[in-house]
């Protein structure tokens, strides 16, 4: 398989919490040189707000220097969470390492299945396995960075992490949104003992039927866990283009503290608004997958649990394609499936 065979069509649902970030630094850009500066500064706030620093300092053990986002290519860890309030711990179905080239203006895309069967770094005894979107719920976003710094072999810069559930918050404060339902179907909130029926065509939603409409994927014409990304990314295409039309919402403080309550990375605001430049490339963005085939079932917590494994000549080729993109030396190397 070649480089190119292992990039995959653009799957617009891998891009949300890219476009999050992407969309805060234009925002600020646009109330910057309107002159609106007292809700740029309510943006920085929430932005150094959402700022939590890692464990490991300011730089990858993979680097000999801190990278410069405004200057360096760097790579970024972009994690999603279902977490919900009495959760045993926070797992993250969503693993995407975004690389960016400055030289370029380009960004590509590398999404890890969540259920990838792969060495949990730090974990135990140092030799754990288990799916990768476990690492985060054992030990934090530093074993996940860790974790993916193990399978893919690059350094991870930096990480960005949106937790869906508090998303709930952003949408009320947007007086709601509209989204393009694709298929009938009913969905029961157990939590609350609440029931919402979706019917095809644009919706007008608030934030629990829009939260029920991307957690869906029980029905014959869900899709799975695969589908639930897909409404996932409508959901939040839904709110980046109501916050697009900022002159025309007036809570903007309450947009705000929902966005900081429920968004957390080691971005200084000075650095999101680097991030403008690759703005342009928000619809040009190469993505690739690393593959998968669910064909390992393993007795785990007293449970039968089912894993994924991934080819090894493809992870080969996902780690050469990164390695380029960030321009750092490729050297052979055996890949990261280490288990017996």
């Amino acid at each position: 398989m070649g480089r190119q065979d292992a990039r995959q069509p653009k799957r617009k649902r891998n891009r949300f919490i890219l476009k999050v970030l992407l969309t805060v630094s234009a925002v600020a850009l646009v109330l910057l040189g309107s002159g609106a500066f007292y809700m740029y500064n309510q943006l920085s706030e929430t932005a150094t707000g959402a700022y939590q620093g890692l464990d490991r300092g300011d730089k990858s053990e993979r680097r000999t220097e801190p990278v410069d986002i405004g200057k360096d290519n760097f790579s970024m860890l972009l994690l999603g969470s279902d977490y919900r309030e009495g959760d045993g711990g926070e797992r993250t179905d969503t693993m995407i390492v975004a690389t960016f080239n400055k030289e370029e203006g380009s960004i590509l895309l590398t999404s890890i299945p969540r259920d990838t069967y792969t060495k949990i770094v730090g974990y135990r005894d140092g030799e754990f396995y288990d799916k990768i979107n476990h690492a985060n719920a054992f030990g934090g976003i530093d074993m996940a960075i860790d974790t993916v710094e193990n399978l893919l072999d690059i350094p991870i810069d930096h990480y960005a992490l949106l937790r869906f559930d508090g998303l709930v918050d952003v949408i009320n404060a947007l007086d709601g949104i509209t989204v393009d339902v694709t298929y009938e179907f009913e969905f029961k909130e157990k939590s609350r003992n609440v029931d919402f029926v979706f019917t095809e065509g644009p919706t007008q939603m608030d934030g629990e039927k829009a939260l029920a409409y991307a957690r869906e994927r029980k029905s014959a014409a869900g899709g799975g866990d695969k589908g639930r990304g897909i409404r996932q990314q409508q959901v939040i295409e839904a709110i980046i283009d109501r916050v697009a039309s900022f002159s025309s919402i007036t809570r903007f403080d309450d947009v705000f503290d929902a966005i900081g309550n429920n968004m957390q990375l080691d971005l200084s605001f000075a650095n999101l608004l680097s991030l403008h430049g690759y703005a342009s490339s928000i619809n040009s963005i190469e993505s690739q997958q690393l593959q998968t085939t669910g064909d390992r079932r393993l007795d785990t917590y007293g449970n039968s649990i089912w894993y994924e494994d991934y080819d090894e000549d493809g992870l080969l080729e996902i780690q050469t394609a990164i390695k380029e993109h960030l321009g750092l030396t490729v050297e052979t190397r055996s890949p990261a499936l280490q288990y017996n």
